[in-house]
Order: structure tokens, then C-alpha cells, then sequence
């Protein structure tokens, strides 16, 4: 099962030693082909609408900053409960935040 994991902005200074745990837990889902895919995400992007044939296209951000998503991560796990806990291994980490935890469908 694959689970998508965003994450939203905090104003919060991360600890000095977050890089440094951070980089551990990614090189230890990696290891063990948990983790598929992570990255930041930049704070505006851009929209694409449609109406019939017209396509529109609109310069972010959107909504307001704390409401926006900063990164993500790509997991796939046995279950809805091994998500939940590289999530809440994740928060502990990071400290006071917010993440959703989202099950992708499909191939």
C-alpha cells in the first residue's frame, strides 16, 4: 500500500540536530524500500484550470502560508498502521507540526 505524506509549514526554529536525525530516518526508509520519493515543495506553484476548451492558468500561492504544503514523502507499507507510525516517527523529529497521511490508488 502507498501512502502520501504532506507535511505543512511551521514558523519554529528546527533544532540544530534536526538535519542530522532527519537524514538518518530517510537513509533508514530508504534502506529498507519504504520510502519512494521525498522533497520541499515551493510555496506558490501554479494553477491550471478548465472550462471546456479553455484552459487558464494561475500564478500561486493560494491559500494562506501555515495552510499550504512544504514537503512530502512517498512510502509504501504493509498497512494503514505502519504509515501511521513512520508518520508519528517522523513527527517526533520534527516537533509541533501538522502532516495528513493520504492512501494512493492505482499502479
Amino acid at each position: 500500500m502507498r501512502y502520501l505524506m504532506t507535511t505543512r509549514p511551521t514558523d519554529h526554529t528546527p533544532d540544530e540536530n534536526l538535519h542530522t536525525e532527519m537524514a538518518r530516518f530517510v537513509e533508514e526508509l530508504t534502506a529498507s524500500g519504504v520510502l519512494l520519493a521525498t522533497g520541499g515543495l515551493e510555496p506558490g506553484g501554479l494553477r491550471v484550470t478548465s472550462t471546456g476548451d479553455e484552459i487558464t492558468v494561475t500564478d500561486g500561492p493560494f491559500t494562506e502560508a501555515k495552510e499550504s504544503v512544504a514537503g512530502f514523502a512517498l512510502v509504501e507499507v504493509r498497512s494503514r498502521e505502519e504509515a501511521l507510525e513512520v508518520a508519528r516517527r517522523f513527527r517526533r523529529i520534527v516537533g509541533d507540526g501538522e502532516s495528513v497521511i493520504q492512501q494512493v490508488f492505482g499502479p
